[in-house]
């Protein structure tokens, strides 16, 4: 463990997490006070892409370990950047006051439906106007912050596409009420359910809430559960952040040669409609078009001439005219 906290401090110290980071006051109307609010915005910012949005809660906690997790992943994993907003829930443990819940019905406690339209209606538009951000949305939270994130999903449409909840401390009825909200959500959803090894009443609900999960059986929904025996409820954190980021941006990797061997040249279909449907399937989830991977034109050449798919090398070298215009590619 002290090895994984040591490796994860010296990444944040290499990724130079303070480089774009703004802390700063919000004046909450929702709240009837003021919110200490921090966000990361990328070193190279263009206001003519799109970033997908994350927001995380226990920002105190959980802001760094995520915005560390994103540099890494678009560095070296050729994922997306991402817009990263961090909300302070300290001092005097406000995320309790936050995110309370009745014990009786499992419904957002006293201040639970200002807290959640501070969030969709004033903090996440702020950044919204303020920064060009793409559709795709993420939430983090963990322990009760975690559950909390659960009733955006109750909306007509959910508001986040993605959910990271580690160690949720769940409120009643969420254990059920989760599966049988996803299942009839048409958007794609990304839920990714991390925990460690426990006992008592909130691991049976939380092995209630995976059974429901799994039991679902929709191609729009991506769960994925994640159980570390050796984690603790504060180390757990550190061990699945980076594998739900994995997963949840893993079509925007480039082109593996597990991928070239177990996907491509198995398919029935024309080499060059994979490439197609990837960058289709990348434009439509997250909202804007990823630019063409020369690593990923070169794999789908080699499938070509590997397979005789002479059909293929056609579209593909229109889309080479159009994305690498001024090199021998084009």
């Amino acid at each position: 463990m002290k090895r994984i906290l040591l490796s994860l401090a010296l990444a944040i110290s290499f990724l130079g997490l303070n480089a774009q980071v703004t802390q700063e006051i919000f004046e909450s109307f929702k709240l009837q006070e003021r919110r200490n609010i921090q966000y990361y915005i990328p070193e190279d910012y263009d206001p003519g892409k799109k970033y997908p949005l994350v927001v995380v809660l226990d920002g105190e906690y959980l802001f760094d370990l995520v915005v560390a997790n994103s540099k890494f992943y678009s560095k070296f994993q050729g994922m997306p950047e991402t817009i990263i907003l961090g909300v302070g829930q300290q001092p005097d443990n406000l995320r309790w006051d936050d995110c309370a819940f009745d014990e009786r019905n499992g419904l957002p406690g006293e201040k639970g439906p200002q807290f959640y339209e501070f969030l969709g209606m004033e903090v996440i538009p702020f950044l919204e106007t303020s920064y060009s951000t793409a559709p795709f949305k993420i939430f983090v939270g963990y322990d009760i912050t975690a559950n909390f994130g659960n009733y955006f999903l109750f909306k007509d449409k959910s508001m986040f596409n993605a959910y990271i909840s580690i160690s949720p401390f769940l409120a009643p009825e969420m254990a059920s009420r989760v599966p049988e909200r996803l299942n009839v959500l048409q958007q794609q959803i990304y839920y990714h359910l991390i925990v460690p090894t426990g006992r008592g009443d909130n691991w049976n609900a939380t092995m209630q809430l995976d059974r429901g999960l799994k039991s679902l059986d929709k191609e729009n929904i991506q769960y994925f559960f994640d159980e570390y025996k050796d984690a603790d409820d504060t180390s757990v954190i550190t061990y699945g952040l980076g594998k739900a980021w994995d997963r949840t941006f893993g079509i925007f990797k480039p082109i593996t040669t597990q991928e070239y061997k177990t996907q491509i040249l198995t398919s029935e279909e024309p080499v060059f409609d994979y490439l197609q449907k990837k960058y289709d399937k990348i434009e439509s989830l997250f909202g804007f078009q990823k630019q063409v991977e020369l690593n990923d034109i070169m794999a789908i050449y080699a499938a070509c001439r590997k397979k005789d798919d002479f059909e293929s090398l056609n579209p593909l070298a229109e889309l080479c005219k159009k994305a690498f215009p001024d090199t021998m590619l084009g």
